[in-house]
């Protein structure tokens, strides 16, 4: 990644102003154990606690590295209970990656979280409906499976 995803612009751009990027090689004790890093490159997204809430490991193109960071970032605020911003981190993926391997993931969540703020069942059916249309064979589409039973 150093040579393609690392150097892009929009991804230079998007660390600098979303994330806080720490670099440890898988080898680097104690840190590599700390974060079960087995192999390079390993992205885990942590909060500021230092809870890990998404993590990456292989080769991604700058468009996937930021998408992942992206859901990364909707997925703290989601298990974080903080909805809004989860939902915020979500759109945006699927408004700039949408055909991204992280897509899917981004539309399921997406649902929960708006059930979840909202106390509606309607996105978790509206996710279904999606998740089946545009990624039928995603392992997101089989997980919201049991949502096709909420009226539409």
């Amino acid at each position: 990644m150093d040579a393609v995803t690392y150097p892009d612009e929009a991804v230079i751009k998007f660390v600098g102003a979303r994330v806080i990027p720490l670099r440890v090689a898988f080898d680097h004790k104690p840190l590599s154990e700390d974060f079960n890093v087995k192999w390079t490159p390993t992205l885990v997204t942590l909060d500021t606690d230092g809870k890990e809430h998404h993590r990456t490991v292989g080769f991604l193109h700058p468009e996937e590295l930021i998408a992942s960071l992206l859901l990364g970032i909707g997925k703290t605020h989601f298990e974080r209970g903080e909805f809004a911003k989860a939902i915020a981190a979500f759109e945006t993926l699927l408004a700039e990656y949408p055909q991204g391997h992280a897509a899917a993931e981004a539309i399921f969540f997406r649902g929960v979280a708006s059930y979840k703020s909202t106390h509606d069942p309607k996105p978790l059916r509206e996710a279904y409906d999606k998740l089946t249309a545009e990624y039928p064979a995603s392992e997101w589409t089989k997980r919201a499976y049991p949502y096709r039973l909420i009226a539409a």
